[in-house]
């Protein structure tokens, strides 16, 4: 048996839905493209496919097989230098971790056009507040959000995260509109838990004020915060990313614009591999297309 003939064989099956539309595509038999399959299935002692009479499906293990086989040819049409345009398509399964709100407000509205570059790949997004381990949950690439601390992964570093200081109208019309900073004592605030009650700093030219925020309620959730904030239970903190919309509708107002808060470094970081697959490739050049200007993200248009 020829692996990589067998191999190509069964991504070609996958592909094109049928062991008949492959034999069409590879110009042999159907039951060459089943005897293929069998001795793959054979060699590693495990089924791949679950065959009915008119159709298949993957097994677990044949879904995990399925996109090392693809790097495996992918890698190996380029070595020989048979790489075509047709070849090389990206294609294959991406899983990408990213933060809640960031990946919410962000990344889901700009990946159509991702979609549209690359139609062949799938994209398997988790969104959490933690930062998952790359190798433990199987990622790709992971968004990061802070300073990085593990030296054994690359990183794409992108814009900043920009954090805003935000109000209902409705509060501000019963508790007045601060002017600076100074202006934060008469007022109490709804937390992030995750930060806890660590001051609020805030800067303009070399002027720094520190304010450590009273409130009466925090919560673990950026969403959960900026409802709280929408509904008139004090200032917030929040990524401009997660309010852009509430500022253009009138929801939520902008407050001390002329002072700047801290902003987060946020990168995109993926495995330190000597061959990486176009899929990947092709996800890292996407999102530093879109996410590597220094800008904020206009309201409706996060794309």
């Amino acid at each position: 048996m020829d692996l990589f003939v067998a191999m190509r064989t069964f991504v070609e099956t996958v592909q094109a839905g049928s062991m008949n539309a492959a034999a069409r595509r590879l110009n042999v038999t159907s039951a060459l493209v089943g005897q293929r399959i069998a001795a793959l299935e054979d060699h590693l002692q495990v089924r791949l496919l679950n065959r009915t009479t008119r159709q298949h499906s993957l097994t677990d293990f044949g879904a995990s097989y399925l996109e090392q086989c693809r790097d495996i040819l992918e890698l190996v049409t380029l070595s020989e230098g048979k790489a075509s345009d047709q070849q090389l398509r990206p294609q294959g399964r991406l899983r990408i971790a990213a933060p809640t709100s960031f990946g919410t407000e962000a990344l889901m509205p700009a990946l159509g056009s991702f979609a549209e570059q690359a139609p062949e790949v799938e994209i398997d997004l988790v969104l959490s507040d933690t930062n998952e381990d790359l190798i433990a949950g199987g990622f790709d690439a992971a968004f990061r959000i802070g300073q990085l601390e593990d030296s054994t992964l690359l990183q794409t570093a992108l814009a900043p995260y920009r954090m805003v200081l935000c109000a209902s109208p409705d509060y501000l019309e019963q508790q007045g509109t601060p002017e600076t900073p100074a202006d934060l004592e008469r007022h109490k605030a709804v937390l992030f838990s995750r930060t806890g009650r660590k001051p609020w700093r805030f800067s303009t030219g070399s002027e720094t004020i520190a304010w450590a925020p009273r409130s009466s309620l925090s919560v673990n959730s950026g969403q959960a915060v900026r409802v709280a904030a929408c509904s008139g239970m004090g200032i917030a903190m929040l990524p401009e990313v997660l309010v852009c919309k509430d500022f253009s509708q009138g929801i939520l107002l902008e407050l001390l614009p002329d002072w700047a808060l801290p902003e987060q470094p946020m990168s995109l970081i993926y495995h330190r591999d000597r061959y990486m697959p176009q899929r990947l490739a092709s996800f890292l050049e996407f999102a530093r297309s879109t996410f590597a200007r220094k800008r904020k993200y206009p309201a409706g248009n996060l794309a």
